[in-house]
């Protein structure tokens, strides 16, 4: 089970984006958020309200980050020398969920989580079952020899609408992926714009 309560889809509709660039997602058929309000006009968003949707996407994106976590990984960027946007998007994709999603092992980001926490997955040939391990350059990532076969498995690495990036090295034939370097923003394939800089600004104020 994953920690998401709510649908995973109506992040989609309240910001009105594809965020996970999925072609079921219901932005693709109707743009308003969700429930009985969903199709009132939009109003101008503050500054605070920017800064919190830019936050609400790019934590949403990662699937089940609470916002503890996300703060956490929020500070330990903020306390590290060099840009924090970057930093905090680096931090984001070294975790062994997002790697795992990233190498197409699994359909999607929420799946990943449950592929990693069932023990389906290891680094450096030693079972690790925390979605939140970060991964370092040069580690291999690799599904484990059982799990190889599972449909959710053989489903994903056939999927069209994404492509592999390039600061992972991956062999789908033996369902292996190298973490070669930590990626920047601009390597990460999102589907959608991510604004890192309003997420520094927002938990800089408040």
């Amino acid at each position: 089970m994953t920690k998401r309560t709510s649908a995973k889809y109506k992040l989609d509709r309240r910001m009105g984006e594809n965020i996970w660039g999925r072609p079921k997602s219901p932005v693709n058929r109707r743009e308003y958020g969700p429930g009985q309000h969903g199709q009132r006009r939009k109003g101008k968003l503050s500054d605070f309200g920017v800064q919190l949707r830019a936050k609400q996407k790019l934590k949403g994106y990662y699937g089940d980050l609470t916002e503890k976590q996300f703060r956490r990984i929020y500070g330990e960027a903020e306390r590290r020398r060099g840009d924090t946007g970057e930093l905090l998007i680096g931090l984001l994709e070294r975790r062994l969920d997002a790697v795992v999603y990233r190498a197409k092992f699994v359909p999607t980001v929420f799946a990943a989580r449950q592929f990693v926490n069932h023990g389906h997955v290891m680094v450096n040939g030693r079972r690790v079952n925390i979605p939140s391990y970060q991964v370092k350059e040069g580690d291999v990532i690799e599904v484990r020899q059982k799990s190889k076969q599972l449909a959710l498995v053989l489903e994903a690495a056939g999927l069209p609408e994404r492509d592999v990036p390039d600061y992972l090295d991956v062999d789908h034939s033996k369902m292996t992926a190298t973490f070669v370097r930590t990626p920047g923003l601009s390597d990460v394939p999102y589907p959608v714009q991510m604004e890192p800089n309003l997420v520094i600004e927002f938990y800089a104020q408040n």
